[in-house]
């Protein structure tokens, strides 16, 4: 069995993390889906950026926009990359209705700059939602108080989020108690709940690239795991409450934790470290092409998530360490977003 699909008997989607028209019009993304399993697409800023930047299939869109004297380059952009959405989901329509809403995402991302704002984020998922017309889409919030906020009234709105940029335990509950805040309000309002669907993605390499030189060499490269590791098994325990029960009675579903960030960025660590380490039920884990690529030649397929004890361990040492890894995350949210704030500017400069 290709290795890569031997994840999926162990419950948890392989996403790729990058959208291009080079990937759809050469059949490479068609290629991942049907091969390798592929069950979902993620895009971001920085990821439009180098495919407008460096795919010659985007000039003669570009220039025929530029043309256009009412387009402000965000419209641009945006003109520019809905298509590749929409072909996107098309290409993964099958296993959206096939696996009755479980597979077949793909996320595009509103603008960074709306970050901290509430009513700018709802009026951009809401645009964006209704110009790419697919059921299979999911718009991409910042997981700040503004997006969390926002992602309540979205899920209320049966429309399917990418809540991005966690880094924390207290981050990630914040999301899952909006998500269940829309679903509560859909019910209140009699409106079907089995079809709207969110992921909570926790970002990963970004942690042990911050952390390691503050910790002894035995804690270097574990604190992201661990950490993953014990939001998974809360999240496990949030599913178990009454609360939840009576939303899975009502027909909801839970929002899956997804992976992001899995590309290895220090070289002494397995270049497959943050795929092998978290497999497990009703999970997604969305890798660059070059993580892809290495664990269909060398990862090894097993269920990593079910017992967390050993990252209690690691957590407790990072703590003893002197980590708060809370104050953690809130900093690393913040450096995401300014990564994507300057990635961000610079495809507008494309645009422009």
């Amino acid at each position: 069995m290709n290795r890569l699909q031997a994840i999926r008997p162990f419950g948890q989607r392989i996403w790729l993390d990058n959208l291009s028209r080079d990937l759809l019009h050469s059949g490479e993304l068609s290629r991942w889906i049907n091969e390798d399993g592929i069950a979902g697409v993620t895009s971001n800023p920085a990821i439009f950026h180098k495919a407008i930047r460096d795919d010659a299939r985007y000039a003669t869109a570009l220039l025929a926009l530029k043309a256009l004297p009412d387009l402000d380059a965000e419209q641009r952009y945006e003109q520019l990359v809905i298509p590749d959405i929409q072909a996107a989901c098309d290409l993964l329509l099958d296993q959206y209705r096939a696996s009755g809403g479980d597979d077949g995402y793909v996320s595009l991302e509103v603008s960074p700059e709306l970050a901290h704002d509430e009513a700018g984020t709802l009026n951009a998922a809401r645009r964006l939602w209704q110009e790419i017309d697919r059921p299979n889409a999911m718009i991409k919030v910042p997981a700040t108080a503004a997006g969390v906020a926002a992602l309540a009234t979205l899920i209320h709105e049966g429309i399917n989020v990418n809540i991005t940029l966690l880094f924390s335990l207290a981050q990630v509950e914040a999301t899952w108690a909006a998500h269940e805040a829309g679903l509560r309000a859909r019910l209140a309002d009699g409106l079907p709940v089995g079809q709207v669907r969110s992921v909570a993605s926790f970002f990963l390499s970004r942690i042990d690239s911050l952390l390691d030189g503050q910790l002894p060499e035995a804690l270097r490269g574990k604190t992201a795991v661990a950490l993953a590791r014990d939001v998974y098994a809360r999240w496990q325990a949030r599913l178990d409450s009454p609360a939840w029960q009576a939303l899975s009675q009502a027909g909801a579903q839970p929002q899956w934790l997804l992976w992001a960030s899995t590309g290895t960025k220090n070289p002494a660590y397995s270049d497959v470290l943050y795929v092998e380490s978290l497999i497990g039920p009703r999970t997604v884990n969305t890798v660059p092409d070059a993580t892809l690529l290495a664990f269909r030649d060398h990862g090894q397929a097993a269920d990593t998530l079910s017992d967390p004890a050993d990252s209690q361990a690691v957590l407790a040492g990072v703590a003893a360490a002197g980590v708060d890894v809370s104050a953690v995350g809130e900093q690393l949210q913040r450096d995401g977003l300014k990564l994507f704030d300057e990635a961000f500017a610079a495809l507008l400069a494309l645009t422009a």
